[in-house]
Order: structure tokens, then C-alpha cells, then sequence
């Protein structure tokens, strides 16, 4: 099989030396990390090792790619000034199959529209992990992957996609409701996301610790929203979720990094789809709204003086 990684930040250089460890032909889209990549590789210190990974081939841009690969694997950030379709139409042939491993809820409807012949997985990362300099990424804890066909099902593309990760040495599971799966994972980035930049800079076990109360606030009301569009969770998913942060290292969120060194946050695909999905049910969501506006006063702050 042949992937191309467009996005080699941490998640996209993690994910695709695990494809590599797979067997797979992995080739990458590297803009800012170009030449360091394409010279030294991608060095991986992992929870599973220490190792580098040496893509099969290093590209700018997607359409530099000579022949459409298998997969196109999507792992840059959803942001409002960042056109995804146009970052990897050059690269998608009839019988590609796109990947979003990316973060959010509501995110695939524009990718699904713009190609409407081709399948798409929607695909969410349960990892610590984060890029450490050019063509260093340090991966610091859990890893697991959810996989499933956009809007629904499990198809033979994911089977294989998720084998593939499997093989590499962390669990990835395909997953026939992979929308209920992003809002899962919305109720522990919602709170803890947001709050680590709103906090100055807390790391997540800082916050947890004292302010327990209101992340099961914001929690909450995540769950609400899922249940109005149809997604209702587990009874179980705020517990678990607060159990497995409380074992979790002391970790800084990629929100957080990316404030701290003044780039665009994913704020609309956090935290913002989720408020417009509540407004749009009908559901009451005072704290996450409160939270929202707090997180768009943060982004105009780097905008005027462009620094925390």
C-alpha cells in the first residue's frame, strides 16, 4: 500500500513512521520541515522506541506526487484560513481514499463535497504527542486510533488502514459510527483545549486538579449537544474520561503550544462547531458559549499584538 501524509507536524510524522514500521510506501508533504526532511528524515522518541523514519518521498505540495496514492492521510490542523480540498486535490486519484486524522467535530461535510467519487475516512487520535523542532517529534503517551467510514460504516479501506496501525504496534479500531466517536473525543478537547490557554498556560493535570467541577460542567453539556444531533454517549464517558486524565503525564495541549507560539488555534474546530451545533438543536450551553467567547478575545489577542 502507498499513503501520502499531507501534514508532517507531530501527527502526521507519528502516524506515518508507524505506517512505514507497517510495510507501507509512505511518502510525505512537508512544507516548513522540507529540506530537514528530505535530508535526515523524520526522528521519532517514542513510548515504542527511538528511530527514524525516512519517508519514501518529500514534497512541497500534494500534486508533486507522480502517480495517486492509496491514501491520502490529512493531518494538518482545521483551520478557518486553511483550504483542506485545495491541500491535497492534486494528489487524489479515482481510487484514493482520503483520510482525516485531524481534530473537531463537523469537520468532513467539506471534504466529502468536494469529492464526492472518492471514500473518506474520518479518523480521531487519542495521543500525546507533539513536534519538538524540525523533523522532531516526541510522542509522549497513548497513541490509539478510531477509524470509520464518513458518515457511516466499515468498509474494507479501513479494515486495511486500521490493520496497518495495528501492525505498527498501538491498537486502532474501526469504528461503524464514527460521528458518536468525533463528539467522544470532543468532550475531553472542549474543556481541556480551551482551558490550558485560558488558564495561562496550566498543564491539563493542573487543571483537573482545580477545577474539576467545571470541566464536568463543559463536559456535560458536550454530551448534550451530541445527544440533539443524534450521538447520544455513554453514560460512562465523563468518569472515564476524567479517570484517564488524571493518569495521564503532565501534558500541555496542542492548543496551548500553538498559542504559545503565536499560531492560529483550532478554536472553530473545537470548540466553536460544537457551540454553532448546540445553537442549531436548540441546546442550551451557557458555559462552553462563556468559553467560546473567552477563546475569540484570546485570538484577537495574538492578532493585534501578536504575542500571549
Amino acid at each position: 500500500m502507498k499513503a501520502l501524509i499531507v501534514g508532517t507536524g507531530a501527527v502526521g510524522g507519528f502516524y506515518g513512521a508507524l505506517l512505514a514500521k507497517a510495510g507501507w510506501e509512505v511518502a510525505v508533504v512537508s512544507r516548513s520541515d522540507h529540506d530537514t526532511v528530505a535530508a535526515n528524515g523524520i526522528h521519532i522518541r517514542s513510548t515504542l522506541g527511538e528511530w527514524t523514519f525516512r519517508p519514501a518521498a518529500v514534497y512541497r505540495k500534494a500534486d508533486e506526487a507522480e502517480t495517486p496514492p492509496d491514501y491520502v492521510i490529512l493531518c494538518t490542523k482545521v483551520l478557518p484560513d486553511i483550504d483542506r480540498t485545495a491541500l491535497i486535490r492534486g494528489a487524489v486519484g479515482p481510487d484514493t481514499t482520503i483520510v482525516l486524522i485531524q481534530n473537531g467535530v463537523e469537520i468532513e461535510a467539506e471534504v466529502a463535497a468536494a469529492f464526492p467519487e472518492n471514500a473518506l475516512i474520518s479518523g480521531l487520535a487519542f495521543v500525546c504527542v507533539s513536534r519538538t523542532g524540525p523533523g522532531q517529534v516526541w510522542h509522549q503517551a497513548y497513541g490509539n486510533l478510531m477509524l470509520g467510514d464518513f458518515p457511516a460504516g466499515i468498509g474494507p479501506r479501513v479494515e486495511t488502514l486500521a490493520d496497518a496501525f495495528n501492525r505498527s504496534g498501538i491498537r486502532a479500531k474501526a469504528v461503524a459510527e464514527v460521528v458518536a466517536a468525533r463528539w467522544r473525543k470532543c468532550v475531553w478537547n472542549a474543556p481541556f483545549n480551551p482551558l490550558s490557554v485560558l488558564s495561562g498556560g496550566l498543564y491539563t493535570a493542573d487543571i483537573l486538579e482545580s477545577q474539576e467541577g467545571f470541566v464536568r460542567t463543559l463536559m456535560q453539556e458536550v454530551c448534550a449537544i451530541a445527544a440533539a444531533c443524534g450521538h447520544p454517549l455513554p453514560d460512562a464517558v465523563i468518569d472515564r474520561n476524567i479517570d484517564d486524565t488524571y493518569k495521564m503525564p503532565p501534558y500541555k495541549t496542542s492548543m496551548l503550544l500553538d498559542f504559545e507560539a503565536g499560531r492560529p488555534m483550532e478554536t472553530e474546530a473545537i470548540l466553536g462547531n460544537a457551540v454553532r451545533a448546540a445553537r442549531r438543536e436548540g441546546v442550551a450551553v451557557p458555559h462552553l458559549e462563556s468559553v467560546y467567547a473567552l477563546m475569540k478575545l484570546r485570538e484577537l489577542q495574538l492578532e493585534r499584538y501578536g504575542c500571549p
